[in-house]
């Protein structure tokens, strides 16, 4: 068997990269084709399109996607989970800056000549 290219198994690792088919994808959360399409009209996921136009998501997308299908089956409306969904989404990447920024200790202030 050749060596795998590294860009192909860098691939492996990379939760951004559009390696799932919409129908694979419906499969692997539990729900259907048209459960993905109404999170894309809702803006939640944009997947990315192969050549031919079909629909690919990656994991991040999915890891997404199950979350507004956990609210959707507590009874939340579609759109509301979608807004939910996207405020954790900004929270936690807010969260995660601020830590940054905890951690990188506080900027040094320009010298002023008096």
């Amino acid at each position: 068997m050749p060596p795998a290219s590294p860009r192909l198994a860098d691939n492996l690792d990379d939760d951004d990269y559009p390696a799932y088919t919409m129908g694979r994808a419906a499969e692997m959360l539990g729900t259907t084709p048209a459960f993905l399409r109404a999170l894309g009209e809702h803006r939640l996921i944009t997947p990315l399109r192969s050549e031919g136009g079909h629909r690919r998501y990656s994991r991040y997308q999915l890891r997404i996607a199950a979350r507004a299908r956990e609210l959707v089956d507590q009874g939340t409306p579609i759109e509301a989970a979608c807004r939910i969904v996207i405020l954790e989404d900004q929270l936690e990447e807010a969260q995660r800056i601020n830590e940054q920024l905890r951690t990188q200790g506080p900027e040094p202030q320009p010298k002023t000549s008096a």
